[in-house]
């Protein structure tokens, strides 16, 4: 069972979540070609060399997908535009169909009574501008800042908040230094300009929106709790430098203006010239952070260059991707950022889910996933706790509402609280929707 409304604050939201790449099928309606589509297109790359073309034809199918949202009762829609539908070239000429699907996608949401939770950047960059060096190069922060421009003036009057850029630490370290996602590098020069540009985007993207007269603002970056692998100082430090670039890198600059000093020990002598001059533009006010928490990790030291750390496995149960389940961890961050670095800012966990093994159900047969509920509940749980300790804790989000594209994972690994099959496109709500569904109720 899940904790009910009733158990939480009043005005505590509940959301679930999707992105554009993940489910709109980024082959209808004009638009670009993207990152994401050649890296899938590179063998070895995405699981099953699967790509977002169809995905879950959201584009076309966004009613049924709103209903579903609305149908559970939620309060909050969390979604994403993607640039290169909007721009196919990443600037310039404009698709209008594009735009129009998404002032559909934002009237939809307002007919069904949900608030409108804009992303503007969930990792998919025009191709064009991948061509032209992608975030390693600082011109795609300006540009980006022109895009968030065109979104706010066209959905800004409706929306209910908007975050730029959706997990930097994804579409710059991930992306760059561990090759794991697109565009795939493994160049640490590329890493921390990407990562510094990504932060120089977040903070040129909340002036165009408030220059454009959009409020309620926000960041949203993901977050693991970090354990030594043991209890050696070595291991201490090594857990310390991936807590630097995984947790504290964007948090600490867009919330302090500042970079952690560990992660400056590798990074700093690959940042672009005169980057600390950025760092007043990163650290624009906001009003409100979001955490996206999904596991922890535990950290070993290791040989070789910078940062010389590995993870190593743990001992808590595992989902299908094999992350541990460690809802503590998210009690435990939520702690540390009210603390240390949002105090009073209001705080909403925009991300939190699982990967499970689930079946494809027979014909009128829902979709039992206990262990999917038990993981929604014992974070929820987690929430109470955070909020009784004092953390000013907004909202939840679930992750996701559809089985989607997931990225390097292809379309394996399923986190959705409703079935798709791939074949016939197909919704099925699983036993976790309808947890959900009796939980808002009461």
């Amino acid at each position: 069972m899940l904790p009910p409304r009733s158990a939480f604050p009043p005005g505590f939201l509940f959301g679930t979540a999707t992105s554009a790449y993940q489910i709109e099928g980024h082959a209808a309606g004009g638009a670009g070609a993207t990152h994401w589509d050649t890296f899938a297109a590179t063998p070895g790359n995405v699981a099953g060399a699967a790509d977002g073309a169809r995905a879950c034809d959201h584009y076309h199918r966004w009613p049924e997908d709103l209903d579903l949202v609305a149908g559970a009762g939620f309060d909050l829609y969390r979604f994403s535009t993607s640039w290169a539908r909007v721009l196919p070239e990443g600037r310039g000429a404009v698709n209008p169909e594009g735009l129009d699907f998404y002032d559909r996608l934002v009237d939809g949401m307002l007919a069904r009574g949900l608030k409108p939770a804009l992303t503007l950047y969930h990792w998919e960059l025009p191709a064009a501008l991948a061509d032209l060096g992608g975030w390693a190069n600082r011109d795609v922060a300006l540009w980006f800042a022109e895009f968030a421009a065109l979104i706010g003036q066209r959905l800004g009057d409706r929306v209910y908040s908007v975050a730029p850029v959706n997990e930097p630490w994804c579409a710059g370290w991930l992306s760059h230094f561990l090759g794991a996602h697109a565009p795939g590098l493994r160049d640490i020069r590329a890493a921390a300009r990407a990562m510094h540009h990504l932060a120089l985007g977040h903070g040129l993207a909340i002036g165009a929106l408030r220059a454009a007269g959009v409020g309620n603002l926000g960041a949203v970056c993901n977050f693991e709790q970090v354990f030594p692998a043991d209890a050696s100082p070595e291991a201490a430090a090594a857990a310390a430098r991936h807590d630097a670039i995984m947790n504290r890198f964007f948090a600490g600059a867009m919330l302090q203006g500042r970079y952690p000093a560990a992660a400056l020990e590798g990074l700093a002598p690959h940042l672009p010239r005169g980057w600390q001059e950025d760092l007043a533009t990163i650290a624009a006010p906001l009003d409100w952070f979001g955490i996206n928490y999904y596991t922890c990790k535990r950290i070993a030291p290791a040989a070789g260059p910078w940062p010389g750390y590995a993870e190593v496995p743990g001992p808590l149960p595992k989902t299908a991707l094999g992350w541990e389940i460690a809802p503590e961890g998210l009690e435990a961050l939520l702690l540390w950022l009210a603390r240390e670095l949002t105090g009073p800012l209001p705080l909403i966990v925009t991300e939190n889910g699982m990967a499970a093994p689930d079946a494809t159900p027979a014909p009128g047969q829902a979709l039992t996933d206990a262990d999917r509920i038990a993981y929604h509940a014992a974070h929820l749980e987690a929430c109470r706790r955070a909020i009784a300790a004092g953390v000013p804790l907004a909202g939840y989000v679930a992750w996701s509402l559809l089985d989607n594209y997931e990225w390097a994972e292809g379309y394996a690994a399923r986190f959705g609280l409703v079935h798709v099959d791939f074949e016939s496109l197909q919704r099925t709500p699983k036993a976790s929707y309808a947890a959900f569904r009796q939980a808002l109720e009461g």
